[in-house]
């Protein structure tokens, strides 16, 4: 009898090691974590270093990450939103599952395969994998946009698809594969998955939430914890027993517990095991990837993963165009789902139990699956580069041509809008340019009239009037953009005033030694205000908050003088800081390579660096 493999602590860390190296590795050169994951999955592997055997084991136990991973989705999808998106559910998801196994089946038969095994496969590589789309949208940021959102809805339909495709295994296993003793009746089958999704929606609807209460006043953090995962896997439990997915099953139980005053806290209790078991999936994945396989038979396998995913690209692409998608949307979807998934897996292990398939197909049609999942960062990558390069619509919206106004506003976003108040109080002619078409549209939706154009060109300046106007307000966000335009006028339109939104210190420096008329740090007086605010709060007398904020706004003053003769470093005794005491060192300051996040935010306007998190972070 042979020893059961089973999984040690050696394996564990193992798995750890190859993940923490791979997957910061991989996101390093811009190929996602997915990738990472399933390249340490292959080398760790029974086709790798050998060091885990049983990988489907490890993918029977990692199949939970995407059941949680599914059951979040579901919280943040009301049953409202949900109910808005039945027509992309049941109209483009049915309509795209058709097309791709229509035309997979036809490629696939090109093979020479039997017609039945070439429809099993081509249904099975027409499901695309939800982990792997979820995983990337939500890299992306883009689960929640609406093309994302489609996506969601076309994915929740596959998991659906399923059950019939389950169904049609089994008849055509009774005419063409192995007799199956005391087979299933399909009106079972379908029975038991409705039944599965009745009861999930009665427990979900009328006793999960009373249940929280009580675990939220007589438990603990701990009781609730074991609830949220009790709510998840009893609900995925629930669908597989009834022939579903199990993703599904916990997304249904997310979506009723969408509204529940316990959602915050079930999100914040499962995420910690989506992370590390959807990262375990990817992994086992990879480890299940047959090299013996792919080597003997690489000619067929390549030949397959291209006819494959170009089969089902174009059936993607195909759908969403018909159903009035933009190409650009249409083009990204393909990318993302033109892949085979994990119900591909189960297709196939049901087929191959029922006599349908013989082994070496069974393997090559899995490691087929396998490969077009690793690709698909590469695939969504080149669809990027795809994407049009057109000029926006300028429907509804001039271009600035012939302005003549006292004053020109260049930039006309949150800073703009404030700062055009006053001079519009006391009838100011201004005329307003800015090159972001939508911001244009809403503007004209509360009443401002503004014209398209890129400030930063010397063509759109001239036709916006920079040389008949007084005073230019340059209220870009971007500080190499307004360096730019700052340039031009001063070049080429010498007599005309300029005010200057600057970003941070550094970019106030810059500004003044151009010879701008005036500039204020965009968010320098509003934090002032803020500071003041608080000292009263704080028990202060308002007069002396106010004389307090003054020396301040003095001392700053005279720092930015110092500045600039002595560089960012100069007047550093001016600024007050927080430490019990300063050690004087001749040494000039460095800024630590890393830093406490809340350090960097706080020191960012003083110091003369970049305020936002993210230009911190990338100067540290």
């Amino acid at each position: 009898m042979a020893e059961p493999t089973g999984m040690g602590l050696g394996h564990a860390v193992g798995l750890l090691a190859v993940a923490v190296v791979a997957v910061p590795l991989f996101k390093r050169f811009g190929l996602g974590a997915v990738l990472g994951y399933l390249a340490a999955g292959l080398i760790i592997g029974p086709f790798g270093i050998g060091m885990v055997q049983d990988a489907e084991a490890v993918l029977h136990v990692a199949e939970l990450g995407v059941v949680m991973f599914l059951f979040i989705i579901g919280l943040e999808m009301r049953p409202q939103r949900l109910w808005s998106l039945r027509n992309d559910i049941f109209g483009v998801g049915a309509a795209q599952v058709i097309v791709c196994a229509t035309l997979l089946t036809g490629a696939v038969l090109a093979f020479g395969l039997p017609w039945y095994v070439a429809l099993i496969i081509g249904s099975g590589f027409a499901l695309s994998s939800t982990a792997i789309v979820m995983q990337i949208l939500e890299e992306r940021n883009e689960n929640n946009e609406t093309d994302g959102q489609r996506v969601i809805s076309i994915l929740l339909f596959e998991d659906l698809a399923i059950v019939p495709l389950l169904a049609m295994v089994a008849v055509l296993a009774g005419v063409y594969g192995t007799t199956i003793e005391n087979p299933q009746p399909i009106w079972m089958t379908v029975g038991l998955a409705l039944a599965a999704v009745a009861a999930v929606y009665v427990i979900g609807k009328w006793a999960l939430n009373p249940a929280f209460r009580i675990l939220a006043r007589y438990g603990g953090r701990e009781v609730m914890t074991a609830g949220a995962l009790l709510v998840v896997l009893g609900s995925a439990w629930a669908m597989d027993m009834g022939g579903l997915s199990m993703a599904m099953g916990a997304f249904l139980a997310g979506v009723l517990l969408s509204e529940s005053s316990f959602r915050n806290q079930l999100e914040a209790d499962v995420e910690p095991f989506r992370g590390i078991l959807l990262g375990l999936f990817f992994l086992s994945v990879g480890m299940s990837l047959d090299l013996g396989v792919v080597i003997q038979d690489w000619r067929i396998v390549l030949a397959a993963v291209v006819a494959s995913m170009a089969a089902k690209m174009i059936g993607v692409y195909g759908v969403a165009r018909i159903m009035k998608a933009p190409h650009d949307e249409a083009l990204k979807r393909a990318a993302l789902m033109g892949e085979g998934g994990e119900f591909g897996f189960v297709l196939y292990g049901a087929a191959l139990a029922a006599g349908l398939f013989d082994p070496r197909t069974a393997a090559i049609a899995s490691a087929v699956i396998i490969v077009s999942m690793a690709v698909t960062p590469f695939r969504v990558m080149i669809a990027d580069r795809l994407k049009s390069r057109q000029a926006p619509s300028l429907e509804g919206v001039e271009e600035a041509r012939n302005l003549r106004e006292r004053v020109l506003i260049i930039g006309f976003g949150r800073f703009a809008q404030v700062v055009s108040q006053p001079l519009l109080a006391r009838d100011v002619d201004v005329s307003i340019i800015d090159h972001d078409v939508e911001m244009i549209q809403a503007a004209g939706n509360f009443g401002f009239k503004v014209y398209f154009g890129d400030g930063s060109r010397l063509d759109v300046l001239r036709a916006s009037g920079a040389a008949d106007a007084e005073t230019i307000l340059v209220c870009v966000d971007k500080p190499e953009t307004a360096d730019r335009i700052v340039e031009l006028v001063k070049a080429e339109f010498p007599l005309t005033k300029l005010f200057v939104r600057a970003y941070d210190r550094g970019h106030s420096l810059r500004l003044i030694q151009a010879g701008v008329e005036y500039q204020i740090r965009e968010t320098f007086e509003s934090a002032l205000k803020f500071g003041e605010q608080v000292l009263v709060d704080l028990g202060f007398n308002a007069e002396d908050a106010a004389e307090t904020i003054e020396d301040v706004r003095r001392r700053d003053a005279e720092r930015l003088t110092l500045q600039m003769t002595g560089g960012i470093t100069a007047g550093r005794g001016l600024m007050r800081g927080n430490a019990v005491a300063v050690t004087p060192t001749p040494e000039p300051y460095v800024k630590p390579k890393r830093e406490s996040r809340a350090l960097n935010e706080e020191t960012a306007e003083m110091m003369g660096q970049d305020e936002g998190e993210e230009r911190v972070q990338e100067q540290a």
